[in-house]
């Protein structure tokens, strides 16, 4: 199980639990779920709406968060300005988690996360 903590300033943090590594439980849904406001649009990983920024909060493991970036995601990431793809090379390179993930695209692991949107 992992513990998620969606964080906004407009509303009360929220944690909730969530089924690590079901390949279909995208951050998106876990918060529709728990009628945490995310916006989205397209749900498709085309839009960008659906940005968040994500932090591991699991002293025990190393910083993962979630599934590896999408090409999707590498595509808005990029034209979005959130990341260069000199930044996402070396991130590839030097094994790191990106922050920025689109809610619709990010599958859950095991792990304590923040999730600011």
């Amino acid at each position: 199980m992992a513990l998620i903590t969606f964080s906004n300033p407009e509303y009360r943090d929220k944690t909730v639990y969530a089924v690590a590594g079901s390949h279909t439980e995208t951050l998106l849904k876990i918060a529709r779920e728990n009628k945490i406001p995310i916006n989205y649009e397209c749900e498709d990983g085309e839009c960008g709406t659906c940005l968040i920024k994500v932090t591991s909060i699991d002293d025990k493991k190393r910083q993962r968060m979630g599934g590896p970036l999408t090409e999707k995601e590498k595509e808005v990431l990029r034209t979005s300005g959130k990341i260069t793809k000199e930044e996402m090379e070396q991130m590839i390179v030097d094994d790191l988690p990106c922050p920025w993930r689109l809610a619709c695209q990010m599958i859950v692991r095991d792990e304590d996360i923040l999730v600011e949107y």
